[in-house]
Formats: C-alpha cells, sequence, structure tokens
C-alpha cells in the first residue's frame, strides 16, 4: 500500500509541474500536507492565469472604443492635422487668376493662400477654407490667444514690410485673413500676424463694421461646414503710399470679401470703402462679379456670380 501512495504521489507531481517533497514516505501526515501544497501552487497559476486574461480582455476592449469627443484630439500641429485642416495649396476652389500686368507672388501658408503683390507689398487676394470644426476649435477653451502673436516679417519674401513701416501711418495693419479664424492652430496663428497678410486699412472700419462682417462669417462656417473665404484689396487709380520712406506700401481705396458655401451651392460679396463704414452688412452686399468686374481678379467657375442678398445667408 505504501509503495502505491509513492507510485500515486510522483505521477501528481510531474502532471503540476512541481518539484518533489522533501522525502516521500508512506507517513500520512507528510503526505497530506504535501498535496494540500501542491493543491495550493495549481490554485495559484489558474488565479494569475485568469487574472491576466482579464487584463487582456480590458485592454482589448479599450483600444476598439470609438473616438467620439473632439477633445480626445492630444494636439493640434503641423504633422497631424490632415483629417482638421483642408488641403489649402490643392483645393481647386481657392485658385484664384490674377489679371495679366498685377505683380503677384502665390504663398502657401499651412491655413492660408496668400497672392501676395511684391511691388504694391500688399496681398491681391488672401484665400482659406474655414470648417466648422476649425470655428468649434477657434472658439474652445483654451484656444491660441491673439495677444501672445506679434506682427511679423515673412523671411521668405524679400518685400515683404517691417511691422515698423506702419507706425505713424494713420493706419492699422489690416488682416486679410482674420486672427478669430486661426486661433485653433499655433501655426496657422503665426502665420496670419505675417505682414504679407496685411493692409493698410483704416482703424475705425478695422475695429468695427469690418470687424462685425467678419465675426458673421465666422458663424456662418459653423452653420453650414464650409466656406470659401476670399479677401482682398481694391486699388484706385492713384493709390496713396505708406511705409519706408512714405513710397513703399499701397493704401487700399476700398476692401472686397468673397463667400462660397460649397454644400448649399450659395454665394455672397461685399465692398467696404477704407474709411469708416456705418450700417448694416446688407448695405455693403454686392455680387462675386461686381467683384471681378472692380479687382480684374478671377474666382473659380463653381462660385455663382450674381447671388448677393444677405438674407439667404441669415
Amino acid at each position: 500500500m505504501r509503495q502505491i501512495v509513492k507510485i500515486w504521489i510522483l505521477v501528481a507531481v510531474m502532471v503540476m509541474g512541481g518539484a518533489l517533497p522533501p522525502q516521500v514516505t508512506g507517513d500520512n501526515g507528510i503526505t497530506a500536507q504535501w498535496c494540500a501544497q501542491a493543491k495550493s501552487k495549481k490554485k495559484s497559476k489558474k488565479d494569475k492565469k485568469k487574472k491576466n486574461k482579464s487584463r487582456e480582455s480590458k485592454k482589448s476592449r479599450e483600444s476598439s472604443a470609438p473616438v467620439t469627443s473632439l477633445a480626445s484630439v492630444p494636439s493640434i500641429g503641423k504633422t497631424n492635422t490632415a483629417t482638421i485642416v483642408p488641403q489649402q495649396t490643392t483645393n481647386a476652389l481657392l485658385a484664384v487668376t490674377i489679371p495679366k500686368g498685377v505683380s503677384n507672388q502665390v504663398l502657401n501658408y499651412q491655413a492660408i493662400r496668400v497672392n501676395y503683390n511684391p511691388s504694391l507689398r500688399i496681398p491681391n487676394c488672401v484665400a482659406y477654407e474655414l470648417t466648422a470644426t476649425m470655428v468649434a476649435m477657434a472658439d474652445a477653451p483654451g484656444h491660441e490667444v491673439r495677444k501672445n502673436y506679434n506682427y511679423a516679417k515673412d523671411s521668405n519674401v524679400k518685400t515683404c514690410p517691417e511691422n515698423w513701416e506702419y507706425r505713424g501711418s494713420g493706419y492699422s495693419r489690416g488682416h486679410m485673413a482674420p486672427a478669430m479664424d486661426m486661433r485653433w492652430d499655433k501655426t496657422a496663428m503665426k502665420e496670419c500676424f505675417y505682414m504679407t497678410n496685411m493692409c493698410p486699412q483704416d482703424t475705425k472700419l478695422n475695429n468695427d463694421h469690418w470687424r462685425v462682417l467678419e465675426e458673421r462669417v465666422h458663424r456662418w462656417a459653423k452653420r453650414d461646414k464650409r466656406i470659401m473665404v476670399y479677401t482682398g484689396p481694391i486699388m484706385g487709380k492713384k493709390p496713396k503710399m505708406i511705409g519706408k520712406d512714405k513710397q513703399n506700401i499701397a493704401v487700399p481705396e476700398a476692401f472686397f470679401k468673397v463667400l462660397y458655401a460649397p454644400e448649399q451651392g450659395r454665394s455672397i460679396a461685399f465692398i467696404y470703402p477704407n474709411s469708416p463704414s456705418p450700417g448694416s452688412i446688407s448695405k455693403y452686399a454686392v455680387t462675386v462679379a461686381e467683384v471681378e468686374r472692380r479687382t480684374g481678379i478671377k474666382f473659380s467657375s463653381a462660385i455663382p456670380k450674381q447671388q448677393c442678398t444677405v438674407t439667404d445667408w441669415e
């Protein structure tokens, strides 16, 4: 009988992968004690295996969970904005045709496309696509703050004005692509403060009614999912000049803003004189065709040229 017990113990050891007990004897106390230890080890291994399986299952569920909140995006930068930032450089709707004989240099920034006039030292037209996502991020807590950015010369453009050249001129550095639309990203915000995005603009116009129009565009983009925005100067025959030696930067006679909502197939344009311009935006609404006539710039053929009713946008 003792021999049979020993054999049974040896078989149990081999099955459970444990070590032999200190001594295998026929003593029932030692045998019972060792068997209890063996069973405890086997139970511990089973519990550990079950725990690991539970962790793997939880990890799998977490990795497959869908992202449902914009706040889950960790950061917005130049390398990970493909799904946030429209491809401004390849968006055919943003392409404009500048009249022959007008000096023009195309500058592709992260969020805006600038058609810059090296001779007049102001842009001919600044175009960008503004989406509802960009607006939501620009208005969300933690957005970029305007006061943290300074007007700067674009080092890639030889004729780009210096910030100080506007001082004492009586004109503001008027953003063609406004900072409020670029607050969603540091790079976009920095580049919209390049002087290649500025025109000499009447200070009261810049701070009041032109800003009202910019705020309206911001709101419309949020509602309409996306809007193409084109902004630029309208030049007189003999423009006033400011800047170094007071003869280098042309002062526009007026400003235009063209809007196109592709999803709705709707367009409108505005022309504001470069002076205090009181009254509602309806007073300054015109057709896209009128902007083309005044500037010589041609916009995409996809844009309706004759619409100009503000009520269609409100």
